[in-house]
C-alpha cells in the first residue's frame, strides 16, 4: 500500500531528526523559529515594459471595474508574464485576484504557471482564505502526481515568491495541512523538513490534521512519534491533539502513559473534554478492566463531563464482547434514561452480542424497535442478525432477511454470504453452500479461510469427497492452505473410495504450490500415504 511505504519514510525522517535538530529542548523557541535557519531568497520580477506595461494597465483596469467582456476580448494577448504581473497589481484585493485567477483557468489553464499560483497561494492564506488556497493546492498537486519532485517544486515556487508577495508563513501552514488532508505523508513530512529549515513550523491545527490521518490508517507508532517531533519543535498542543495521543497510547498497549498523559492535561493548561474521557475509558476496554472503565465513566460524571452515546457504546460494546449482555442492557437503559438517542451503532452492539451468544429472538426484537423508533440499520445489522440465525439453522429466516436487503438498497458483503453459507453447512446442504459460494464470488466479495473450513467440513461430513476437492481447488487457487486435519480426511476419504490417483494429483499441487499445511508431510511419512481414519 502506497500510503504505508510513505509512512515508513516518514518514521526513518523522525529518528534522523532527533540528532539534527540543535535547539536545545529546554529553551523555549516561538513556532516560526529555529536557531540558525536558510534565509528566504529575494527575488524580483522584472519591470513590465512597452506592450506588456500596456496590456497590464488596460487588463487591469477592466478587472477591477468588472468588465469581463473587455477582458474576454484581450484574452488571446494573455501571457505567463503578463499574469504574474496582473496578480501582484491586485494582491490588495484577494477578491479580484482569484477572479482573475479562475478566468484565466477557463481561458487557458497551462498559463498559470506555478509561478502565478504560487502567487495566487500567497495572496489567499496572507488574507487567511485557507479553503480556497487549500483546494487550488490540492488540484495543483494532483495534476502533478507523475512528477517525483513535484511536491517540492510547489515548495520553492512559493520560496522564491514570498518576499516579493510580502507573505505569511501560513503559506507553507496551509501546504502540509493540504499534504495531510489528501494522506500524503511523505510530502507532508518533506514539507515539514523543508519549512523547518527555514524557520517555520505547522500550527498545531495542522499538525491536528496530520495526526488525524495517520490515525485514520491506524498507524498510532507513527502518530506518538511525530508527536515527539512537535514537542522537540515546541509546537504547543491542544486538547484535541492530546486526546489523539492517548488514543494512540492505548492502541499500542501504553495504557499506563495514556493514564499519565491523561492526569497531566489540567497542568499543561487545558480541560479534559469528553473525548479524553472515552480515549481512556476504550483503552481500559481493550485491555479487559472493565470495571476501571466503568469507574472512570463515573468519575467524568463527578468532574462534570457529561458522557456522550460514545460513552455507551464503548462500555456496550466491551461488555458484550465479555458475554455480560446484562450488563450492556442496563447501561442501553440508562442511555435512554439521560436522554440519549440510541444510534445504528448502539444496536449493532447490543445484536452483535446477542447473536454471538446465539440468541436470535433478543436480536429481532431490538431490530424491530429500530424500525419503530426510526433508526436505520444498515449492512453490519442484518449480517449480525443473519449470522445467528444461520447458527441455529434457521436458513429461510435468514433468506428473508437477505431479500429486505434490496429493499433497503444495502448490498450483501462477504460477512453476508459467509454467514448464509454457514447456515447451510449447519443444515449439512454442502451443495447449496458451495452454490452460494459461486455467488459470492460473482459479486466480487472475497472468502477467508473460515468459509473454506465450513464448506471442507460439511462435504467431508457429507463424504462427498468431490465436492470437497472442489473446494480445495479454490482454496489452491487463491493461495489458502488447507487444515492439516481437513487435508488428511480428505486425501484419505479419496484413498477409501478408490480415487487415490485424485488425491495424488492433489497432493502434488498443494506442494507445488508450496501451501502444504505444517506436519502433513511427516504425518505421511509416519504412517504410510493417507492412512487417518476418516
Amino acid at each position: 500500500m502506497k500510503n504505508l511505504s510513505q509512512l515508513h519514510r516518514f518514521s526513518t525522517f523522525l529518528n534522523k531528526t532527533k540528532t539534527h535538530l540543535k535547539v536545545p529542548i529546554e529553551t523555549p523557541i516561538p513556532n516560526n523559529y529555529i536557531k540558525n535557519p536558510i534565509l528566504l531568497p529575494q527575488r524580483t520580477m522584472p519591470t513590465a515594459k512597452g506592450q506588456d506595461l500596456d496590456f497590464i494597465n488596460v487588463a487591469h483596469s477592466h478587472l477591477i471595474h468588472s468588465e469581463w467582456d473587455k477582458l474576454n476580448e484581450m484574452a488571446s494577448g494573455l501571457t505567463p508574464f503578463r499574469i504574474k504581473h496582473i496578480l501582484l497589481k491586485t494582491q490588495k484585493d484577494y477578491v479580484i485576484s482569484l477572479e482573475f485567477f479562475k478566468w484565466v483557468e477557463l481561458k487557458n489553464s497551462e498559463l498559470n504557471t506555478l509561478d502565478a499560483v504560487s502567487i495566487v497561494l500567497h495572496i489567499l492564506t496572507k488574507n487567511r482564505k485557507f479553503k480556497s488556497a487549500e483546494s487550488i493546492m490540492r488540484r495543483n498537486l494532483e495534476m502533478g502526481t507523475l512528477e517525483l519532485d513535484f511536491p517540492r517544486k510547489v515548495f520553492e515556487a512559493l520560496v522564491y515568491s514570498y518576499k516579493m508577495c510580502e507573505s505569511s508563513p501560513r503559506v507553507f501552514d496551509a501546504l502540509f495541512k493540504t499534504h495531510a488532508h489528501m494522506k500524503r505523508f511523505r510530502n507532508a513530512s518533506d514539507c515539514f523538513c523543508w519549512m523547518r529549515e527555514y524557520g517555520f513550523f505547522p500550527t498545531v491545527e495542522s499538525c491536528n490534521a496530520y495526526l488525524s490521518a495517520l490515525s485514520s490508517l491506524s498507524r498510532s507508532d507513527i502518530v506518538l512519534s511525530f508527536h515527539k517531533e512537535m514537542r522537540r519543535c515546541h509546537i504547543s498542543p491542544n486538547i484535541y491533539t492530546v486526546n489523539m495521543i492517548i488514543g494512540a497510547y492505548c492502541k499500542v498497549g501504553k495504557l499506563d502513559l495514556a493514564v499519565e498523559l491523561f492526569k497531566e492535561i489540567e497542568a499543561m493548561g487545558l480541560s479534559r473534554s469528553v473525548v479524553s474521557y472515552n480515549a481512556l475509558i476504550a483503552g481500559y476496554c481493550s485491555k479487559g478492566l472493565l470495571s476501571s472503565a466503568v469507574k472512570l465513566k463515573n468519575v467524568m460524571e463527578k468532574d462534570g463531563v457529561r458522557p456522550n452515546d460514545a460513552t455507551y457504546n464503548i462500555l456496550m460494546n466491551a461488555l458484550c464482547k465479555e458475554g455480560k449482555l446484562h450488563e450492556a442492557n442496563k447501561l442501553f437503559s440508562e442511555m435512554k434514561s439521560m436522554d440519549f438517542a440510541p444510534t445504528t451503532v448502539t444496536y449493532n452492539t447490543l445484536i452483535n452480542g446477542y447473536s454471538e451468544t446465539g440468541n436470535s429472538e433478543m436480536g429481532m426484537r431490538l431490530f424491530e424497535e429500530m424500525s419503530v423508533t426510526g433508526i436505520n440499520a444498515d449492512i453490519l445489522t442484518y449480517n449480525a442478525l443473519i449470522v445467528c440465525l444461520c447458527k441455529e439453522g434457521r436458513t429461510k429466516k435468514a433468506a428473508y432477511m437477505v431479500k429486505d436487503l434490496d429493499r433497503k438498497k444495502l448490498v450483501p458483503n462477504s460477512s453476508t454470504f459467509a454467514a448464509l453459507i454457514t447456515g447451510q453447512c449447519v443444515r449439512n446442504n454442502p451443495d447449496r453452500a458451495f452454490q452460494l459460494y459461486k455467488c459470492m464470488i460473482r459479486s466480487g466479495c472475497q472468502p477467508n479461510k473460515a468459509t473454506f473450513k465450513a464448506l471442507m467440513t460439511a462435504f467431508i461430513k457429507s463424504e462427498d469427497y468431490e465436492g470437497a476437492v472442489e473446494v480445495l481447488k479454490e482454496m489452491v487457487e487463491r493461495a489458502i492452505p488447507p487444515n492439516l486435519d481437513e487435508l488428511s480426511y480428505l486425501l484419505n476419504g479419496l484413498c477409501k473410495f478408490g480415487n487415490e490417483g485424485l488425491a495424488m494429483d492433489m497432493f502434488k499441487e498443494i506442494e507445488s504450490r508450496r501451501l502444504m499445511p505444517e506436519g502433513f508431510v511427516e504425518s505421511v511419512m509416519k504412517s504410510g500415504p493417507f492412512t487417518k481414519d476418516v
